[in-house]
């Protein structure tokens, strides 16, 4: 095991608790997933960080939104999160960071997460990680592309765009600047 970020280890735990829950050999979760079998055992194993897409892919199969799977393997639930307590988790290759900005609580159906993406990222989801996915994206800074399913919109500060997600999405940030939103998520 790598000597990584404590999160990545429970994180790892979690996907694979998920997995024996299911009875699911990782052949059975590469099969559903998409996901290849080495892959999986090296994020059980905390050998490398997931990635956002291979996150998405495990969330679908596993019927959990991000913030949901990311929530129970945190500490104990609060009604406040200050600050400088939320979770923030980065995929630094492609240039994506993430904050859970609400409190977290598994039996609450909405979230806040505020997303910052560097110049240049590009980030694409095959699914929604749970079919019917209520969002709102309220972008804060910089210039945001983003497509659901076919349609393509181009957010500016202060832009708000709502979406009930059963397909593909993609985020993308052009620049010059960062992009940074507010995701509001609310599960069917």
């Amino acid at each position: 095991m790598r000597d990584g970020d404590p999160i990545d280890t429970r994180l790892g735990a979690r996907l694979a608790e998920l997995r024996a829950q299911r009875g699911w050999s990782l052949g059975e979760l590469a099969e559903r997933s998409g996901v290849s079998r080495s892959t999986l055992s090296r994020a059980e194993r905390a050998e490398t960080s997931a990635t956002a897409a291979l996150l998405n892919r495990l969330c679908h199969v596993f019927g959990r939104t991000m913030s949901q799977l990311l929530s129970e393997v945190e500490a104990e639930p609060a009604p406040l999160v200050r600050a400088e307590e939320q979770q923030v988790w980065e995929d630094s290759a492609s240039g994506f960071a993430r904050r859970s900005v609400s409190p977290p609580h598994t039996g609450l159906r909405g979230e806040l997460v505020e997303g910052r993406l560097t110049p240049g990222a590009d980030i694409a989801y095959d699914r929604p990680s749970v079919p019917g996915l209520e969002q709102h994206l309220w972008v804060l800074d910089g210039t945001l592309e983003v497509t659901v399913g076919d349609t393509g919109h181009v957010l500016d500060a202060g832009d708000c765009l709502r979406m009930r997600v059963f397909g593909p999405t993609r985020f993308r940030c052009t620049g010059p600047g960062e992009a940074r939103y507010v995701l509001a998520v609310v599960r069917p």
